[in-house]
């Protein structure tokens, strides 16, 4: 907890620790199905960052009985069993209550090898930084929300929402990243100043190098951004200094809160074309390098054009 890391491990043998994390979400588009199986793939996704393999999950749920049918819970449920199974967890139980807003996600459980654990707070100076899904799942979903989204773009948005990062995680371990956390509710700006500060080192990032959903500068530059990501960036300015050249669009799209982000990876730079090919080979959403951990036992975070 000292470090915010992704989840909790506990060592049960010198040989294997359980690894565990929950999470849940109110809905970020209308098809129920795919709320059900962004849910899940956000869920699952701590496990992932810690390098563990997820094993077991219980559903967290709450629900408007007398607003919503019960098939539209079914059909939530459904598309969370589809996308743990994909992912390789049985969902073995849960619990609901009635509520007046629909929130679904699951309390996760997975295993590890205690010496192979990935941790956000083991980043080293000269370390390159790579990122495996592209920023602005928060202003989407605010676009959807308001109606302002077009169907590619929703589109797109839940094809990367709902992919699993066991892809990246694989390529992370058999690579063999320094430090790893997965890119969510603080957004870029705000997960990475979590790996600094626990690493007691600084990073330099490239706003150009950093990927972007297609459309969500502009959506931004509308002023459709959630409230999360305004307070993210009031927070980052604390520890983060931009080039006079960037704007405030393009600080809050690096502060945009995600869900169901990718992984935020720090590697050796001698392994950094093995970690891209490794990321490529496996069919993760995006292989992007973004810029480099520093020297700074401060936590700086400096972002450049």
């Amino acid at each position: 907890m000292e470090t915010s890391d992704d989840a909790a491990v506990y060592r049960l043998t010198p040989e294997l620790a359980l690894v565990q994390t929950v999470d849940y979400i109110t809905p970020l588009v209308d098809d129920p199905y795919q709320f059900g199986q962004i849910a899940a793939a956000n869920s699952i996704s701590d496990i992932y960052a810690m390098g563990a393999r997820p094993l077991l999950a219980l559903n967290v749920v709450a629900f408007p009985t007398d607003a919503l049918p019960m098939s539209v819970l079914a059909e939530i449920l459904r598309g969370g069993a589809d996308k743990a199974r994909e992912a390789g967890v049985r969902v073995i139980g849960g619990h609901s209550i009635d509520d007046k807003e629909p929130k679904y996600g699951m309390a996760v459980t997975g295993l590890v090898h205690p010496d192979r654990i990935l941790r956000n707070s083991t980043a080293r100076p000269g370390d390159r930084l790579f990122m495996t899904k592209p920023l602005g799942m928060g202003i989407v979903s605010t676009a959807i929300k308001r109606e302002l989204a077009n169907a590619a773009l929703i589109e797109r948005a839940v094809g990367i929402m709902t992919t699993l990062n066991k892809s990246a995680a694989d390529a992370a371990i058999d690579v063999g990243v320094h430090a790893c956390t997965d890119v969510t509710g603080f957004g870029l700006l705000g997960h990475l100043h979590e790996v600094t500060a626990g690493s007691g080192v600084g990073a330099r990032i490239s706003f150009r190098h950093v990927p972007l959903l297609d459309g969500v500068v502009e959506l931004a530059t509308q002023g459709i951004v959630p409230g999360g990501t305004q307070r993210n960036l009031a927070y980052a300015e604390s520890f983060a200094s931009f080039h006079a050249s960037l704007n405030s669009v393009q600080r809050l799209v690096l502060a945009d809160a995600q869900t169901s982000g990718g992984l935020l990876l720090a590697v050796a730079p001698e392994r950094a074309a093995a970690l891209a090919r490794a990321l490529a080979r496996d069919g993760v959403p995006i292989a992007a390098e973004i810029g480099e951990i520093v020297a700074d036992p401060s936590g700086h975070i400096e972002v450049v054009p």
